[in-house]
């Protein structure tokens, strides 16, 4: 590349985008901090080594060459299945459910890593296909198949809520790609056929989860008790928050999982619907930022690829947000950037190091820009 090819680069490097990143990852950290009572150990540390591992690897991928990963696509997706396969063989087991690879230093989440390579894998299936070809059920087969696979391997592991964030991404990028609108109505019917075998095959504590979400009290000290202190933790933070670590609910211990699962609800109760607004105005900028290079974007690719890692963190937020609250049953979804996870925080910073580069490449109108598909 030339040393103008590099100067276009990094005049056209999303830095707002970039800076919001970095303070959302921040804001994490200090809720981990303050979850442990003001200890840097073991959750804001570890949350810190793993931001300083992915963050330069985001950024060097967004002055990558695209048409390497476009190529590399398919080759991603099959990666990501060897490893969810492989947690079948020799997963790691936690708290009732088998999602992680045990690798001593760092748990791996395959599943966390299928998102990504989903996206990619329909990205550049679809790219490669001619408009008109979307409107036949039998160019749907091989998507269909590539979704199917991980989705069945992802609820047996069980993790419900990853495999409505598959489901959801899925739908997005089918219909970003012009599939015809009858296909989703006959995917809606099935769904709520089936609906009675699904239930049938869920676990008895996913089947009290949704249960407890339609009336929480029923249950108060068992299923029912993480979303009620959830709830009266954000409801004692008031209009302005108890302050850093004076939260009863979260340094009491009586709001478990705070650290992950109910991160929002730690900060609700420190700074209050004052602080949840300007949280929520972050998550909506950088979602804006995100949206402005898949709208901006020419190719199919790229279009696809930046709207499809997109939805990943979108969908991510509004659940997490959603079920801590009260409004949506809980599934166990991390909020992205702030609730402690290694292979969380490294699928995000990877999914944006990809969007970035989608912004990037596109914007210096490199070959695949101006042609619309790969050669």
């Amino acid at each position: 590349m030339s040393m103008e090819g590099v100067r276009d680069k990094i005049f056209l490097f999303p830095k707002t985008l970039v800076l919001l990143v970095i303070l959302l990852s921040s804001i994490g950290l200090l809720m981990l901090y303050d979850a442990t009572g003001g200890n840097i150990r073991p959750y804001a540390m570890k949350q810190g080594i793993y931001f300083a591992m992915f963050f330069p690897i985001m950024c060097i991928l967004g002055f990558s060459n695209i048409k390497m990963f476009f190529h590399a696509s398919y080759y991603i997706y099959a990666g990501s299945l060897i490893l969810l396969i492989a947690v079948e063989l020799i997963g790691h087991t936690a708290m009732g459910a088998t999602r992680w690879i045990n690798l001593g230093f760092f748990k791996l989440q395959p599943s966390e890593l299928m998102k990504v390579g989903l996206v990619f894998a329909l990205s550049k299936y679809f790219h490669t296909m001619k408009d008109r070809d979307t409107g036949k059920i039998t160019y749907l087969l091989i998507p269909a198949i590539m979704i199917s696979i991980p989705l069945l391997i992802i609820m047996r592991q069980p993790d419900l809520g990853t495999a409505i964030v598959l489901c959801s991404v899925a739908v997005i990028i089918l219909y970003l790609a012009g599939v015809q609108l009858y296909v989703f109505g006959i995917g809606a019917l099935s769904g709520v056929i089936s609906m009675p075998i699904l239930w049938h095959y869920l676990h008895d504590y996913q089947k009290r989860r949704i249960l407890i979400f339609l009336d929480p009290e029923k249950d108060k000290l068992g299923a029912g008790y993480n979303i009620m202190q959830s709830k009266i933790a954000i409801g004692s933070g008031g209009f302005w928050g108890k302050g850093r670590l004076s939260g009863s609910q979260a340094q009491l211990e009586f709001l478990p999982e705070h650290q992950t699962d109910f991160v929002f609800s730690l900060f609700a109760e420190e700074f209050g619907f004052f602080g949840c607004v300007i949280l929520l105005l972050l998550f909506g900028m950088l979602i804006f930022k995100g949206a402005r290079i898949g709208i901006n974007c020419k190719s199919v690719f790229g279009k696809l690829l930046s709207f499809g890692l997109l939805s990943i963190f979108s969908i991510h937020v509004f659940i997490n947000i959603g079920m801590v609250i009260g409004v949506l049953p809980v599934v166990g979804l991390p909020l992205p950037f702030m609730s402690y996870g290694g292979t969380s925080m490294a699928t995000m910073l990877l999914s944006f190091g990809f969007m970035i580069n989608v912004g990037v490449n596109d914007k210096a109108t490199l070959p695949y820009s101006e042609l619309g598909y790969f050669n």
